[in-house]
């Protein structure tokens, strides 16, 4: 079989309130900063909170998403009197934890999030790396009570948009569903679950276990649907009921989209795709209903840290 090997993984950053009102990533950053969390075995750890402003007003952002603005366009663009405040940070953390592309950035960024969609833990990457997906085979079988999925979001480097994408490696962890501004025990619970298990993945790695190979089920995005509109934009319809809370089920010809408020049923005509991120409540405003993604299977060659 394939075997891979990679540099050790020893510096990683756990970063929380991208949003500032998904408040899971927000209490897992700063119970690591109270408790002074900055090493654990061959794992240096440095824990952001990545849009203080944002957190200090429990709202997504101020001016702009702040996870939009991670290309390397955005990362390179000049700073005027104009520039928003998100961009501003976003050059200030790519400062901080990259620069992205380079041998300078962490060797591992999570970034914490929460869906008000029914999502259970999901991974989110931009490109198909060895690492996140090892990491997200494992945290698979370790966490069997709860649904893991991924999502493959499949932009290039320079194009990715989003905070992980400044890493060396790097994914968001998405976990729901839980109201924004609102933080769960059980939803708070899961992430932690996965951040411990992904240190405890890094401190296997780099004390020379192997990993073995095998397949793993991902979720490629491939189109976004907006609700039906009536000629002066305004929403007529919801997510039908047989739809609601259907993250990763199969949508069919044929199946049940959105029920109007004046009764009617729109249904799929496309082709078979899943479903995800349904009725988001943050993705009204970028009109986007829920998402869409082909099921693919990767097989992952074993991996072992490269011997220096």
């Amino acid at each position: 079989m394939e075997r891979a090997s990679f540099p050790p993984l020893s510096r990683v950053a756990i970063c929380g309130g991208t949003h500032g009102n998904e408040m899971t990533g927000v209490y897992i950053v700063k119970e690591m900063q109270k408790k002074k969390v900055d090493k654990m075995g061959s794992v240096s750890i440095t824990t952001v909170l990545s849009n203080p402003r944002a957190v200090e007003t429990c709202r997504r952002y101020g001016e702009v998403d702040l996870n939009r603005c991670f290309t390397s366009a955005l990362l390179s663009s000049p700073i005027t009197d104009s520039t928003t405040y998100e961009l501003r940070r976003a050059q200030e953390l790519n400062s901080q934890l990259g620069p992205k592309g380079s041998i300078e950035a962490v060797d591992m960024l999570i970034d914490l999030h929460n869906t008000t969609a029914n999502m259970g833990l999901c991974f989110i990457f931009c490109s198909v790396d060895w690492i996140n997906l090892h990491i997200y085979k494992y945290i698979q079988s370790k966490m069997t009570s709860v649904p893991v999925k991924a999502i493959h979001v499949n932009l290039s480097s320079s194009d990715a948009y989003s905070l992980e994408s400044v890493g060396k490696h790097g994914f968001a962890l998405e976990v729901g569903p839980q109201p924004h501004g609102v933080v769960r025990a059980d939803i708070f619970n899961m992430a932690k679950e996965a951040v411990d298990l992904t240190i405890e993945w890094l401190q296997k790695f780099n004390s020379g276990c192997s990993f073995e190979g095998g397949e793993v089920e991902t979720f490629t995005y491939v189109k976004s649907v907006d609700y039906p509109r009536d000629p002066d934009d305004e929403i007529t319809a919801a997510v039908h009921p047989e739809l609601q809370d259907k993250d990763f089920e199969l949508v069919r010809p044929g199946d049940s989209l959105f029920l109007s408020f004046s009764g009617e049923t729109v249904k799929y005509e496309g082709e078979p795709l899943y479903a995800f991120f349904v009725n988001e409540c943050a993705y009204y405003e970028k009109k986007i209903a829920f998402h869409l993604a082909r099921k693919n299977t990767y097989t992952l060659p074993s991996i072992s840290v490269k011997k220096v």
